[in-house]
């Protein structure tokens, strides 16, 4: 049977490569789950810049500062 010495234990093959598995599917997880926060962030800012080319910033400073 094949085996692997890994860290001073001997190790089958097969638990090695499950082990790898498992960690390339959690590390594709969180970068998956990374890249949707980048999404929301940046259409966040997106719509921010939107919002701040058409003056609506500007026309809601205007209205308080007509009701004060």
């Amino acid at each position: 049977m094949l085996e692997v010495i890994l860290f001073g234990y001997d190790m089958p093959l097969w638990i090695v490569f499950l082990a790898g598995l498992i960690i390339l599917i959690l590390a594709w997880k969180l970068i998956k789950f990374a890249l949707k926060i980048l999404l929301i962030i940046a259409l966040f800012f997106i719509i921010l810049m939107i919002l701040d080319y058409t003056n609506v910033f500007n026309a809601i400073q205007n209205l308080f500062s007509g009701i004060i």
